[in-house]
Parts: structure tokens; C-alpha cells; sequence
């Protein structure tokens, strides 16, 4: 008897439309995740439905506006459709590969649900995080095995949930790199997705801060999981392959919504290099498998924009791995040695 296994693909989501309605809708879904914003219940509702989302909706929809495509609608939904596809090819028909949102569509509850009638002996979850955070990695497996746990028949079950340091990623995102001539950039940044800096404290449980295990500098057993850590210890391994001088590269966090988050932030380091004569600059997004509105607006267009307003010139965005053969290999390896 052969066993009946499936590869489940776990992201993040996307509205289903670039419509304010629906902007709207994926960021009250997302929002109110309490791994996402870490506050009492009654203050995080308050906050996201009464404030974040009535006022950021719009400016937010007009952003997904500018990367929307009418055929394929948002690119993290484009690449992660495309990617379940060239990995079904690549591991065959003896494997299922299905692809899930952990917000909006398709949802987790469609898919599981497809996935329970089928009746697979075998489920490897792969969210498509290299470094594990609870708002992305832990919410995805959170939900996931909410889900799962109410299924009379509960079945084998392995989970990755990082892979930060794994050599193969690691090759993925130098494949990347090398497409471009590294000397004719004046900087190189490494920016990843911020966070609060108490989601990062809330790892460790030895009464010590993150700040405290020299995250920068090493990767321990204590630091394992935090992102922090995760994020140094990528740019190392990237950085030393790529053969990137100390005094040539800056590692940075984006997309924050306070000054209490992770520092350095992307948009400040950007704009100090431009005013010290920078005029070219080569960005990675190593906490990004795919391509979305972070890297395609946030860094090709608003970080652009910013770049050339203080006096530099170009910012090029290194692509994500998107649904790449290099990318499509090291998953099916690391999931089927699971």
C-alpha cells in the first residue's frame, strides 16, 4: 500500500482585489491576528477597526493598485500558484502539493478541508518563512493546527518551521545576487520585515531581553528562534558567499509601524547613505521567498523614491526566489527529508 502524502505551501495572503472593500477586509483579517498585534483584545479591536483599518484601507488599496496585475492579480499570489505548480512537478504524482493563505484566500479552512476527504497519511507543512517570527510562521502553524486538531483522524504530520540556516536557501538567495556585478553599487542592504521589539523579547525565557543574547554577533541554542538572530545569521551566510566586504553592507528592518521595532530601520539607512553620496544601492529582501507589495512598492518604488530625494540615484531590488527551479529543488529536498 502506497502512503498518500501531501506538501502543504503555507503564506501570507493577499487581498482578493486591490478594492478598498477588500484591502479592508485582508487587513482586518490580518490585523487582529493577536500574533500580529500583541495587545489586550479590547485595545487591539479598537485599535485596528476603529483606526488602522478605516484610515489605511485607502492608501493601501491605491498600492496594491499600482502592482496588480488584471490576469494575475497580487505577485505573492502570482509566485506561489506558480511555485505549487513547478513543485508538483518536480516531487510527482505520488505527492500532493497543495498552497494555502494564512489570511484571505485561498483560505486554510478550503484547502484542509479538500486535504482531510482526501485522506493523506502524511502532511509536511512548509510555510514559506525562512526565519521563524510568531506573527507570520507561528500564526500560519497556529492556525493550521487548530484546524487539523478537530479532524477525527489526525495523521502523520511533520512540520518545518524554519530554514534559515539551511545551505541550499542559502545558495538560492546568492543565485539572486549573482545576476548582478556587486562592485557597481555603492552600498548593499539586507532588509528584512520588521518587528516590535517585545515580539523578539517574547522568545527567550530566562527573564533576559533579546538584547541581551548578542544576537548580532552568534547563533545560540537560546537564540535559535528569534528572528532577530535568524536575520543576522542569514545576511552572514549570504554575505560570505557573495564575498561582500564588512565596511559594503548594512542589515535593516522595514515596514514599521513605531520607533519600537527592530533598528536599524530600511527607510532611514537609505536615506543617511544617499546623504553621504551614495548613488547606487543593491537591495536583498531575504525574509521575502516572494516577491510582494514590501519589495515591489515599499522597496522599488517608495525607498526609490526616498533614495532619490535626498541625492541617489538607483535602487535595485535583488528579485525574490519567487517560484525559481534553484528555489523549487531546495523546498522539495528539505520537505521530503522531513
Amino acid at each position: 500500500m502506497k502512503s498518500k502524502t501531501a506538501i502543504l505551501l503555507l503564506n501570507l495572503g493577499t487581498p482578493d482585489s486591490p478594492s478598498r472593500w477588500d484591502v479592508g477586509s485582508y487587513l482586518s483579517q490580518f490585523l487582529n491576528d493577536p500574533r500580529v498585534i500583541d495587545i489586550p483584545w479590547l485595545a487591539r479591536k479598537i485599535l485596528v477597526n476603529c483606526i488602522i483599518v478605516p484610515f489605511r484601507s485607502g492608501s493601501s488599496s491605491k498600492l496594491y493598485k499600482a502592482i496588480w496585475d488584471k490576469e494575475y492579480g497580487s505577485p505573492l499570489l502570482k509566485h506561489t500558484v506558480d511555485l505549487q505548480n513547478k513543485l508538483q512537478k518536480a516531487v510527482g504524482g505520488d505527492i500532493k502539493v497543495e498552497m494555502a493563505m494564512r489570511y484571505k484566500n485561498p483560505s486554510m479552512d478550503v484547502v484542509l478541508e479538500r486535504m482531510r476527504k482526501e485522506g493523506f497519511h502524511k502532511i509536511i507543512v512548509f510555510p514559506l518563512f525562512p526565519q521563524y517570527a510568531s506573527s507570520s510562521t507561528g500564526s500560519a502553524l497556529q492556525r493550521f493546527m487548530e484546524i487539523v486538531s478537530r479532524w477525527w483522524v489526525i495523521p502523520e504530520i511533520k512540520i518545518i518551521s524554519q530554514y534559515f540556516d539551511n545551505d541550499d536557501f542559502i545558495n538560492c538567495i546568492v543565485n539572486r545576487g549573482k545576476k548582478y556585478d556587486l562592485n557597481q553599487y555603492d552600498h548593499i542592504i539586507f532588509s528584512y520585515h520588521g518587528l516590535p521589539e517585545r515580539q523578539v523579547d517574547k522568545v527567550y525565557n530566562d527573564g533576559y531581553l533579546c538584547k541581551d543574547h548578542d544576537c548580532e554577533e552568534s547563533l545560540t541554542e537560546t537564540n535559535y528562534y528569534c528572528y532577530k538572530a535568524a536575520c543576522y545569521q542569514t545576511t552572514k551566510a549570504v554575505v560570505e558567499k557573495l564575498g561582500i566586504p564588512e565596511d559594503k553592507f548594512t542589515l535593516s528592518f522595514q515596514s514599521r509601524l513605531d520607533n519600537k521595532w527592530l533598528t536599524p530601520f530600511s527607510d532611514k539607512v537609505i536615506e543617511e547613505l544617499a546623504l553621504k553620496g551614495a548613488k547606487k544601492l543593491l537591495v536583498f529582501s531575504p525574509a521575502f521567498t516572494a516577491d510582494c507589495l514590501e519589495t515591489v512598492y515599499e522597496i522599488g518604488t517608495e525607498y526609490q523614491e526616498i533614495f532619490h530625494k535626498h541625492g541617489g540615484e538607483k535602487i535595485q531590488l535583488v528579485e525574490s526566489l519567487n517560484s525559481g527551479d534553484d528555489w523549487v529543488e531546495t523546498i522539495k529536498k528539505i520537505a521530503l527529508s522531513a
